[in-house]
């Protein structure tokens, strides 16, 4: 059972931290959630915390003003320390100082390329020293905020069925070859740095963005 920690850094609870609360919890307006905020726009039951296979998982709970991570709306999301979330006039920051400050540490130490995975293990460590200086500039300093949110590459899901692994392969593979097909049709513009695309090929790029998009919602979704 892991335990989080969320701190609510804007909205009517501004200043409130939840330490170490035992997964599964829900967050919402109502009694009953193990995060209850005092927010109008938050649902009930606006989005659920849960451990899976060592990760931690946010899911949205079908609300309705939805949920942001780091800016972005999200129906699933594997939650790192440093992630900020979103719902209603609300703002939470995920994860104790010290996950925080491990997780930067490594990030910045693992550059040029974005930082590395780190796992839940290596942040529960308590016998390392941890710098927590650059929590006094958290919310000001773009530099610590655009390193905790930088996109890294995803790992594979484990222990997939052989139907699953299947369904996964064929999706990456469909993805792959249309990139490569409209890679393969841009051509460069003369001796510039500037690439040109058909009207044709632009449609076929938003079609796959649409395409990504619902698939993204029905893995979120299941039940619309």
């Amino acid at each position: 059972m892991a335990l989080v920690t969320l701190r609510v850094l804007d909205g009517a609870d501004r200043g409130r931290t939840f330490e170490e609360i035992p997964t599964p919890l829900t967050i919402g307006r109502e009694d009953g959630n193990a995060v209850q905020l005092n927010d109008e726009r938050v649902s009930r039951f606006h989005l659920k915390i849960q451990e899976d296979h060592h990760r931690i998982v946010l899911t949205d709970l079908q609300s309705t003003n939805g949920t942001k991570v780091n800016g972005e709306g999200v129906q699933l999301w594997i939650l790192r320390p440093g992630d900020v979330l979103s719902v209603g006039h609300s703002l939470l920051l995920f994860g104790s100082r010290e996950e925080i400050a491990r997780r930067l540490a490594a990030l910045r130490e693992g550059r040029p390329d974005g930082g590395i995975p780190l796992e839940m293990d290596e942040l529960e460590d308590p016998t390392e020293s941890v710098p927590l200086e650059f929590e006094l500039g958290f919310g000001d300093d773009p530099d610590v905020q655009e390193t905790l949110h930088t996109l890294l590459p995803p790992e594979l899901p484990q222990a997939l069925a052989p139907g699953q692994a299947g369904q996964l392969a064929e999706l990456l593979y469909y993805v792959h070859l249309r990139l490569r097909g409209l890679i393969q049709s841009a051509r460069p513009k003369g001796k510039s740095d500037r690439i040109t695309l058909e009207q044709r090929q632009w449609q076929n790029i938003l079609d796959l963005q649409d395409r990504i998009a619902g698939y993204l919602r029905a893995i979120g979704e299941p039940g619309d």
